[in-house]
């Protein structure tokens, strides 16, 4: 067992743990090589977050793995990506089922590949009733947009008397954005040094812990997770009150 793991106070975990998956450029670049040697790299890292998160008790844990603003990329990149998906999730199939790892995705879905598509849609329908940790995908992924669609979507309702306005609450809102699945992120953890959240989840980080390292993301571990732990738990989460409520409510 990992000393790093020992020292996770294990009562105090993350529930829902985001990962901002940046560095795959650099690092590839850094060892004379092009920007998809280091997205080929990258599959470790991902089973190790994963697994990681799973040991310690997390339940949820949704990794950027393409935003929308992504599809300007270079075609040999995109097209690289897309068939990077669709081996891996082939290929990670029989572990997701070993492992307890149910899949689950969010984005605009109908803009990935048709044979990508389909083969997202087996592999979330084969893992539906795995339970141990629900590993979520953002593919095409812009929170902007997701906040638009239901801003859009809640005003169709109301114009067809669906909604009543004065009735729209956080609720309501939650119920309309791609993670309607899932909880408020309480961990966000970007690999690379980058310092920013890159429209990732804006709503549902409201209150999340931010947490940057300068590893980057195909050299990502687990005792870099457990890093990441240890720091939240070493924080104060408040959610708006003042520390003197916290240590009276409990």
């Amino acid at each position: 067992m990992s000393e790093k793991l020992q020292s996770i106070n294990l009562n105090k975990i993350p529930n829902h743990i985001a990962v901002i998956m940046d560095g795959n450029g650099r690092w590839a670049k850094n060892k004379g090589m092009q920007r998809v040697f280091g997205h080929k790299n990258a599959l470790t890292a991902v089973r190790e977050a994963v697994a990681g998160a799973s040991e310690i008790g997390s339940k949820f844990i949704t990794l950027y793995a393409f935003s929308t603003e992504n599809w300007k990329r270079p075609k040999l990149e995109v097209d690289t990506l897309m068939g990077l998906l669709i081996s891996s999730l082939k290929k990670e199939l029989p572990d997701f089922h070993k492992n307890g790892i149910k899949v689950n995705s969010i984005g605009a879905l109908e803009q990935l590949p048709k044979k990508a598509q389909k083969v997202l849609q087996h592999v979330i329908d084969e893992t539906s009733k795995n339970t141990k940790i629900t590993l979520t995908f953002a593919l095409s992924y812009g929170s902007r947009e997701e906040i638009v669609n239901a801003i859009k979507n809640i005003s169709k309702k109301v114009v067809n008397n669906e909604i009543d306005i004065k009735k729209i609450d956080e609720k309501i809102i939650n119920n309309h954005l791609y993670t309607f699945n899932l909880p408020d992120v309480d961990l966000m953890i970007r690999t690379s040094g980058e310092q920013r959240i890159s429209n990732f989840l804006l709503w549902q980080m409201a209150y999340a812990e931010l947490y940057f390292t300068d590893v980057l993301w195909p050299d990502f571990r687990k005792d870099h997770l457990f890093d990441a732990i240890l720091d939240y738990q070493n924080r104060e989460r408040r959610f708006g009150k003042t520390s003197e409520q916290i240590d009276t409510n409990g």
